[in-house]
């Protein structure tokens, strides 16, 4: 017998269970990072051309998301998530049997596109959840998304480093196998919110946008902090390859278990956000970048200065995104997939521009360049966040 959502009431086993899945899946994204420069070497590619390689993940990462997510308002809301871990594992062992840099780039897309079920999850399971404890269980399953984009790194890093990068991703598509399987028999059957036709969804997210200006702003700052978030990591591989450090890939990845410390915090600001004004997560959270980012301008050639950095740099983007997703979240409960479809997309199009920016400064400019583009994006996402009126911060 199928479990309906009127006969479920949700758990924290279930809320661990979206957490791990979220993180794993994310992981497809970001097991690339480390790996650019054995890539770029397999190919014989330049640091810019690998580097738009990354972005194209995150850009497919965008695009699945506008194209997804919103279904998930019109439709029964267990099948897109199986049906798209099973495309995420297609488009893995294409990534794996790669044989140069276009396969390479097409695949890189599709990965993106497939890999969108943390966002799928994340509005479920806010549905799910009593609408008291929303902010700590959004704050429990990103808490999980955040290790999976840190760990992916270690993980993708070492494998990479000692059974080279195919690897690495022939293990990912196994992992999507095992995770449709095990969500087609926990999740419950979730049942639309809106009678909606696909065309109207999209019609619906431009007026949601124009007329909500919390999405707006929360939308433009959290595209700006991923943009920060991703410009390091993606560049921060070729500074450890470079003299200053000389450590290979193994290295690269051994800095995501660093940024866990930032990621473990996200319970703790989930219910900071649901007792206290938004405001106060989001601004904490963009002065911890800043933090981050004068960290590596300064001491970014010493070992410690990038530890020190990587836990401020981690620990603010995820304030700001638990806050923001607890503030977008809280909005329409009936159009909560569509209002997520336009905070994500923006999210990561922020991220795809910092993927690919990042290794373009360090190839033209090297490190004091990534610095300076990440505290650029700062500076605008400060003017962003002043100049919005206060009583937006109240929802």
């Amino acid at each position: 017998m199928e479990i309906q959502q009127t006969d479920f009431k949700l758990n924290g086993f279930l809320v661990l269970v979206m957490a791990v899945a979220s993180g794993i899946t994310v992981a497809n994204l970001y097991y690339i990072q480390p790996l650019l420069v054995e890539i770029a070497n397999s190919f014989h590619v330049n640091q810019v051309s690998v580097g738009f390689v990354a972005m194209l993940t995150q850009i497919g990462y965008a695009l699945g998301m506008l194209i997804i997510l919103p279904l998930a308002d019109i439709k029964e809301k267990r099948l897109p998530i199986v049906i798209m871990l099973l495309c995420s594992a297609c488009s893995l062992l294409l990534m794996y049997f790669s044989l140069n840099i276009t396969v390479i780039s097409i695949a890189a897309f599709a990965v993106g596109f497939t890999s969108v079920v943390p966002q799928l999850l994340v509005p479920f399971a806010a549905q799910l959840a009593d609408p008291k404890e929303r902010g700590k269980i959004i704050g429990t399953v990103m808490s999980g998304l955040f290790i999976g984009i840190l760990v992916s790194r270690t993980f993708s890093g070492l494998v990479g480093e000692y059974w080279g990068w195919r690897v690495v991703y022939l293990i990912a598509a196994a992992l999507m196998i095992i995770l449709a399987i095990s969500l087609s028999r926990l999740l419950p059957l979730c049942p639309p919110t809106s009678s909606m036709k696909y065309k109207e969804l999209f019609k619906s997210m431009a007026s949601l946008t124009k007329s909500l200006p919390v999405l707006r702003e929360a939308s433009l700052n959290g595209a700006l902090m991923f943009a920060a978030f991703s410009a390091f990591w993606t560049s921060l591989v070729f500074l450890l390859e470079s003299s200053h450090y000389s450590l290979g890939a193994d290295a690269a990845g051994l800095f995501g278990l660093v940024g866990v410390t930032g990621a473990l915090a996200a319970p703790i600001v989930g219910r900071m956000a649901d007792k206290r004004n938004p405001k106060f997560t989001v601004g904490l959270g963009m002065i911890a970048v800043i933090l981050a980012y004068l960290c590596f301008l300064v001491y970014g050639f010493k070992l410690w200065g990038l530890i020190v950095g990587v836990i401020l740099l981690d620990l603010g983007v995820q304030s700001c995104q638990i806050s923001n997703q607890a503030r977008v979240h809280a909005l329409n409960d009936g159009a909560r997939n569509r209002i997520n479809t336009v905070y994500m997309v923006s999210y990561f199009i922020g991220g795809a521009l910092g993927s690919y920016l990042g290794s373009y400064s360090y190839a033209h400019f090297e490190w004091y360049g990534v610095c300076t583009l990440g505290l650029l994006t700062q500076l605008i996402a400060v003017v962003v966040h002043r100049n919005y009126k206060a009583q937006l911060y109240s929802m």
